[in-house]
């Protein structure tokens, strides 16, 4: 892909495939978000893909690649603001490795080891039906499984 040009930006009209400007900035008015040049520009970016799963440091390098001017702390706070918003779920994994998911259907996880790669499992594959009763004065938001992969030595 090339750099984002001016008019791509949303100075003219909208050309780029995939997820425009207009609907990335119409995204983020929605969830009480401000429109600015860098959030629209990271949306894009981020969206554009599909769903998928992208860590800061991979949403960093397809920035630059795009000619985006962003800091990768940039890139860490607009991916909070974006889970927060509800626009992305993140997922922690070993207590460091963070990456953003950007479906927004209900879904949980396989984690392929020593290769950083996430993969969905639609939620009707997995069994969560025998909860504990959540604490009193809680409930329960979500239920996120992970499933480990590892490939089979032959």
């Amino acid at each position: 892909m090339s750099g984002l040009t001016t008019q791509d930006q949303g100075y003219g009209s909208n050309v780029r495939p995939g997820c425009p400007f207009h609907e990335v900035r119409q995204k983020l008015r929605r969830v009480g978000l401000r429109p600015t040049r860098q959030r629209v520009s990271l949306g894009w970016v981020l969206f554009a893909k599909g769903q998928r799963h992208v860590s800061a440091e991979m949403l960093y390098e397809e920035a630059m690649k795009e000619r985006i001017p962003v800091s990768l702390a940039t890139i860490y706070n607009t991916l909070r603001q974006f889970t927060e918003a509800g626009l992305l779920r993140e997922l922690t994994l070993d207590g460091a490795k963070a990456y953003f998911d950007t479906a927004d259907h209900d879904h949980h996880h396989f984690v392929v080891e020593g290769e950083n790669r996430v993969i969905d499992i639609p939620a009707q594959d997995i069994d969560v039906a025998a909860l504990p009763a959540p604490p009193e004065g809680y409930e329960i938001s979500r239920v996120d499984v992970v499933v480990r992969l590892r490939k089979v030595e032959g």
